[in-house]
């Protein structure tokens, strides 16, 4: 593999929002690992000293968060309960864990109060050690926070309602 290659699978993989990819040929075996938060690259090539009989390659899946959903909150109008139609439902984009905050030490992203705006982070969904940032679509403020820190959460399970307005 060339090195304008691998500057090219850097590149890609850090506009991807991957944090971990390993590619792997007969000749090179390269490790490409961004920690979440950061915007650097680590990078280990290594070069394999026996050839193998057949070649290996070895690609981790590339994911890559979808956009995030937004639907009309179905109206919740139980003994006197407020009317939710007006809110707007960020939801999963995919099954995973979901995360508040980016480490246990950290603030969550958002509060209910808070004012959001499109492409601001609002939560972490891990996925097969893969840690993906949400964004949000939309702007408005937070009204409830519908998933509890931690927790599995599924594709399409509403995650926030937002006030549009």
């Amino acid at each position: 593999m060339k090195l304008n290659e691998i500057q090219d699978l850097i590149k890609f993989v850090s506009k991807s929002g991957v944090s971990e990819v390993e590619l792997e040929t007969k000749d090179v075996k390269i490790v490409i690992k961004t920690p979440a938060g950061k915007s650097r690259d680590q990078v280990v090539v290594q070069t394999v000293a026996a050839p193998v009989a057949q070649p290996v390659i070895q690609a981790a899946p590339m994911v890559q968060a979808a956009p995030v959903a937004e639907t009309k909150a179905p109206v919740a109008n139980n003994n006197g309960g407020a009317d939710e139609s007006k809110y707007i439902t960020i939801k999963s984009p995919m099954i995973g864990t979901f995360y508040r905050s980016s480490s246990p030490d950290k603030p969550p992203f958002v509060n209910v109060g808070d004012e959001i705006s499109a492409g601001k982070p609002v939560c972490i969904i891990e996925a097969m050690k893969l840690f993906n940032e949400i964004e949000s679509d939309i702007k408005g403020k937070i009204v409830k926070v519908l998933a509890s820190d931690a927790t599995p959460v599924e594709y399409d399970q509403p995650l926030f309602l937002v006030d549009p307005s």
